[in-house]
């Protein structure tokens, strides 16, 4: 039996928008100064702005969810469905990959000993709403958004790498993507450092508190920059040409949304602690904001080839078709 694609979409969608309800409300509940799940209330009034910011990624995510099975949808410009799904891409997918990580260490290496009291307070039951509602969200998001794209972008699956153009901007192409590659393995060194248990450059709060679940984020986020270095370089000099375009383009697309998401949302929430270090002797301050920086400036590097890339693709296939006759 042949499975409608629209009931799939519009089934993943709405599961997406389901799995947003716990969230939103713990959020609205902890704004309107009702801190439940926390040990700690005065803690959540430090927290209100950071609150607001994600309640508001939320929201964003239901609008995307919406999108992709309204009418309306298919009339939004481009750019206004591709830029927050990429973040949501890239926030979304490195859960999807650190969060099963995570419990596997756990279940090999057994539970991890608490350094101290949890900063936030928060109970077991937040956790598991949070992450688990991110779970179901991310699959069922990443799911309708990729049916929507097989029927806006259709030509996406079929093309080859080197049926990119070959423009005059491909020179800056190559140059933009060089300059990635070189701060994503910059990040990947930090973060594989700091995943090994290295404090230079770390805050002293976060070294205390270093876990298992930081050092499984830091090495997911090395793994996605040196994933988002590759998988431009192949695109931009045309490696192996004959290969079809969509794999190494979904590689750099979730690759550098994790990158700039990830990097964004820590210069936010936590950069103003970067000023103490553990070690002055051999710590660099400010490293940590650094990296994060360079995550960031490297995601949107990586944005910018492909917009290009893309860009003047669709152009010559829109101009090929009007000169086409019918």
């Amino acid at each position: 039996m042949r499975i409608n694609e629209g009931v799939v979409r519009a089934g993943a969608a709405w599961t997406a928008v389901a799995a947003t309800g716990p969230y939103l409300t713990l959020k609205l509940l902890w704004l309107t100064g009702h801190p439940v799940g926390s040990d700690n209330p005065g803690e959540m009034d430090g927290l209100w702005l950071v609150n607001l910011l994600t309640f508001g990624m939320d929201a964003i995510a239901v609008a995307l969810a919406l999108a992709f099975v309204r009418p309306w949808g298919r009339r939004v410009p481009a750019g206004l469905v591709a830029f927050p799904m990429w973040v949501a891409t890239g926030l979304l997918g490195t859960i999807l990959v650190a969060l099963p990580l995570f419990l596997l260490s756990s279940l090999l290496l057994g539970p991890e000993q608490a350094k101290g009291p949890d900063d936030k307070g928060l109970s077991d039951w937040v956790f598991l709403v949070v992450y688990g509602g991110f779970t179901v969200q991310g699959l069922a998001l990443l799911t309708a958004f990729a049916l929507y794209a097989r029927r806006r972008w259709a030509g996406l699956r079929t093309d080859r790498i080197g049926d990119l153009p070959a423009t005059a901007t491909l020179t800056v192409q190559r140059a933009l993507a060089c300059v990635a590659a070189l701060l994503a393995a910059g990040v990947a060194a930090a973060r594989v450092y700091w995943a090994a248990g290295g404090t230079a450059g770390v805050p002293v709060a976060m070294a205390e508190e270093h876990n298992r679940g930081m050092a499984v984020m830091d090495g997911v986020t090395a793994v996605m920059a040196v994933a988002a270095a590759a998988a431009l370089l192949v695109l931009v000099f045309r490696i192996r040409p004959r290969r079809r375009l969509l794999p190494p383009l979904l590689v750099a697309w979730t690759a550098a949304g994790s990158l700039f998401g990830w990097g964004s949302w820590q210069l936010v929430a936590f950069g103003a602690s970067t000023t103490r270090v553990t070690d002055l002797g051999r710590a660099v301050p400010g490293l940590m904001p650094l990296v994060q920086a360079a995550q960031v400036v490297a995601g949107v590097l990586v944005l910018a080839v492909g917009a290009i890339a893309l860009t003047e693709r669709a152009a010559r296939d829109g101009a090929a078709d009007v000169e086409s006759p019918r």
